[in-house]
């Protein structure tokens, strides 16, 4: 499973920015997605994540109604669509792929495959 991340960069507090994560059709549609992402001096954290059959949605807490999750089978692209940007969102994001969502546990997915990292830096 190779996935790869970009679309990091530098935005002031308030912008959008959109991550982008290329994968194989196979990958889209054999595993959930979701996004991950670590800022400097604290443990990776989950993000959100979209389910691979189907359109469920998960989002932590931090993010939500601010963070989206999408994807679209014919760019073989899952994206994260981020807005209302602040500086606490500052980290290295990461895009996954994991064979098991689990509702009822945070967070609720682990992921098993990584792509390498994007920087998102957000400036007040």
């Amino acid at each position: 499973v190779q996935l790869q991340a970009s679309g990091g960069g530098l935005v002031q507090a308030g912008g959008s920015l959109r991550l982008s994560c290329a994968a194989s059709e196979r990958t889209l549609r054999s595993y959930h997605m979701g996004w991950f992402r670590q800022a400097p001096g604290k443990e990776r954290e989950f993000v959100g994540v979209i389910g691979g059959n189907t359109r469920n949605t998960y989002y932590a807490d931090s993010v939500k109604g601010r963070f989206t999750v999408s994807r679209d089978f014919a760019e073989n692209t899952v994206y994260l669509q981020m807005n209302s940007l602040n500086p606490e969102d500052t980290a290295v994001y990461y895009c996954a792929a994991g064979s098991r969502i689990d509702a009822s546990r945070s967070p609720p997915f682990a992921g098993d495959y990584w792509g390498k990292g994007t920087q998102v830096t957000v400036s007040s």
